[in-house]
């Protein structure tokens, strides 16, 4: 028996070989996209997403943690306080430690392999939509939206998906 990562959600059997070619491949084409740090902060892309996505992120109240040092740690505490109170959460961080997976949590609990990519798949062809019009507009300086923006609707949508009482959500 293949022994589970600790990545890997709780409680679920371990991800088979197929979905961890497929969460590969997915986080192959993510890290093909512009790192947010090479490019001017901008709304303009990713609120075009969300908006051919009908705005997940509204579906949910949202708990911003924002600062200098400690933010992961502080999203999993006010996630496992929420969790304490029976109230459903998803929590959205960065950097990831052992898996992109990680950055995409549903109840304490990183979303399997299988959900990432079908995330990903499912959003692919607005993020598809949002390049082509970012490229083909002047005020989008023909860039693509960078991982981290599709990362953030892969997370916003997740949690409309499932649904969640409240989203608990690492920025800066």
């Amino acid at each position: 028996m293949t022994e589970q990562p600790e990545w890997a959600p709780a409680g679920d059997a371990a991800p088979t070989p197929d979905e961890i070619a497929s969460l590969w491949q997915v986080e192959h084409l993510l890290d093909q996209r512009w790192p947010e740090t090479k490019i001017e902060p901008s709304l303009t892309r990713i609120s075009a997403l969300l908006d051919l996505l009908g705005s997940p992120q509204k579906s949910y109240p949202s708990i911003h943690i924002a600062g200098t040092n400690g933010k992961t740690s502080v999203a999993r505490m006010v996630d496992a306080l929420l969790t304490a109170l029976h109230q459903r959460t998803g929590r959205t961080t960065s950097p990831h430690l052992q898996s992109a997976v990680e950055r995409i949590a549903i109840d304490g609990k990183p979303i399997s392999p299988a959900q990432y990519v079908a995330t990903y798949r499912e959003l692919e062809p607005y993020v598809q939509m949002v390049d082509a019009q970012s490229q083909a507009s002047p005020s989008g300086a023909g860039l693509r939206l960078s991982k981290f923006e599709v990362l953030t609707a892969m997370a916003f949508a997740a949690f409309a998906d499932a649904p969640v009482d409240v989203a608990v959500i690492e920025v800066g």
